[in-house]
């Protein structure tokens, strides 16, 4: 029997072992470090909350309607992104498929670095100890940048997570089942021991008090658009890859919005503690550099790469607390856990299409591990560049969000809806089509016209920078330019990837008793 047979016969063995596992593609680093940075940068004078209320409607509106479509979609094609995208369009859309691919895969190689960072600050953690004052932990962060670590991080992350998918999706769920709920425990305990600070419930209160003025502001809605595309995984085509191998019998719509509320959760405790963290620790103001920041400059304060709040801080205020590297170890603890489940759904995704197209699962994990840790040494080794790459790649995922829409579109929201509907499931909404078809490509193209615009005004770009300047990490032509190759060479290879699926695909792979989709002629197209 065939690869590709073997593939597609594993399924999850449990419910909560695909909710565990898909959770795990949702809970990452844009949850712990990410999201508490982007809410200070949009609270108001009086509260964040205005913030949330943006965010949760985007949850509603962004996210859960494409982890719907990515679950069913995944389960209707018992592909990869690429062999799914070609198998529910007849072949014609296999390029978009495969730019979906591109763009989780482009980010695998510098997450994979990232990683590494949150590893290594959980060792430091344990056996060193934290830095006394914002100089010292700076100097800590540089020092380790200019060290082999994280190269050498980089490449036990991307082995590590090649390990742990070579034999399928039997060992994604046992280590799921081990990894996130001592995620969740982590995260927990951290939280409770933060809200026993002197002055912590001041941080919890302005997180979650509503500043209205915000909502009059267009940015708060467009950060929450981005940060729901960030940290729920909706759009990325790993939710899809994971849905292959779903029973039919464990549904579809009540583990999306499982997924999505699921997530949101750990966002919101992460927030929780690093605002009771910094609130609990620092003074109304604090001078650094000799220059007086406000706690909440301090939490939005990005630093290179976007590491200030997270690596740069946290640790330092950790310092000023009792019990403070036990809180450390257990933050990092729980931020490499909730990066490394992430990478290996990554590593997953793309190993799966080489696996499609042929190659056996072994060769294909190697093959990608060793592509990304490759592909990502210039990330482990400069920060600019790291930078570039997720910015140009992050902000893809808004294309990747719209392409999956264009999907259901181009099969048939209301089929598609038929052909995932199971007995004991919830029922999907009328509203999940009207979403999926003008909701979703709206939002993407409103998103990446604010993207543009911004990648064009001097402050965003840095003193003399151009926005035509491909060099320029930051610039809408480094996103331009980067794009357009990709895309390129995607339709050019269309034909080829879908002939590649064709051949590899036997005509016994099971779909669960599916009809196969028929093209724009009604002829049935071979698998």
């Amino acid at each position: 029997m065939s690869e590709i047979v073997r593939d597609a016969d594993q399924r999850f063995v449990s419910r909560w072992g695909l909710i565990l596992s898909v959770l795990g593609i949702a809970v990452g680093t844009g949850n712990i470090w990410r999201f508490p940075r982007i809410v200070a940068q949009n609270g108001g004078d009086d509260g964040a909350g205005g913030f949330l209320i943006a965010w949760v409607v985007f949850l509603l509106i962004w996210s859960v309607p494409l982890i719907i479509a990515e679950y069913a979609l995944g389960q209707r094609g018992r592909l990869g992104v690429v062999g799914t995208f070609g198998r529910l369009s007849g072949g014609r859309l296999s390029w978009m498929g495969g730019f979906v691919a591109f763009v989780a895969s482009a980010i695998m190689c510098y997450y994979a670095v990232v990683a590494g960072w949150c590893a290594y600050h959980f060792g430091a953690a344990l056996v060193g100890g934290l830095p006394a004052s914002h100089e010292a932990s700076l100097a800590s962060w540089d020092a380790f940048q200019q060290s082999p670590w994280p190269l050498v991080l980089h490449a036990l992350m991307m082995g590590l997570g090649g390990l742990v998918i070579v034999r399928g999706v039997r060992s994604i769920e046992r280590i799921s089942l081990v990894l996130l709920p001592t995620l969740l425990l982590t995260v927990l305990v951290a939280v409770v021991r933060a809200l026993t600070l002197p002055g912590a419930f001041d941080g919890v209160a302005y997180l979650f008090t509503p500043d209205w003025s915000v909502l009059a502001e267009p940015a708060t809605w467009l950060e929450a658009l981005t940060q729901n595309a960030w940290d729920t995984g909706a759009g990325w085509g790993l939710i899809l890859t994971y849905a292959a191998y779903m029973r039919r019998e464990h549904g579809v719509v009540r583990n999306a919005v499982l997924t999505g509320v699921g997530n949101n959760t750990v966002s919101l405790l992460a927030a929780t503690m690093i605002f009771a963290t910094v609130f609990a620790t620092l003074e109304e103001t604090t001078v650094v550099a000799g220059e007086s920041l406000t706690r909440l400059q301090v939490m939005r304060d990005s630093g290179p790469a976007s590491t200030g709040l997270t690596f740069i801080w946290m640790p330092q205020l950790f310092a000023q607390m009792p019990l403070g590297r036990v809180l450390s170890a257990l933050f990092f603890l729980g931020l490499s856990f909730a990066a490394f489940t992430s990478l290996v759904s990554m590593v997953e995704l793309a190993a799966r299409t080489l696996v499609d197209w042929g190659m056996r699962r072994g060769r294909a994990v190697a093959t990608v591990a060793g592509g990304a840790f490759l592909v990502g040494v210039p990330s482990a080794l400069n920060l600019d560049i790291l930078g570039n790459q997720d910015f140009v790649w992050g902000v893809a995922l808004m294309i990747s969000g719209a392409f999956i829409a264009r999907l259901v579109w181009r099969y048939g929201a209301a089929r598609l809806r038929e052909d995932v509907s199971t007995p004991g499931d919830w029922p999907l909404p009328g509203l999940w089509h009207a979403l999926i078809h003008w909701a979703i490509p709206l939002q993407a193209a409103v998103l990446l016209v604010w993207w543009g615009w911004q990648a064009t005004t001097p402050g965003f770009l840095g003193e003399g920078g151009l926005w035509y300047d491909p060099f320029n990490p930051f610039s809408l032509m480094t996103c331009l330019l980067q794009w357009g190759l990709a895309l390129t060479a995607l339709v050019l290879l269309n034909r080829w990837m879908w002939r590649r699926i064709e051949q590899s695909t036997p005509s016994g792979a099971p779909t669960d008793t599916y009809p196969r989709p028929p093209d724009d002629h009604g002829l049935i197209p071979t698998p």
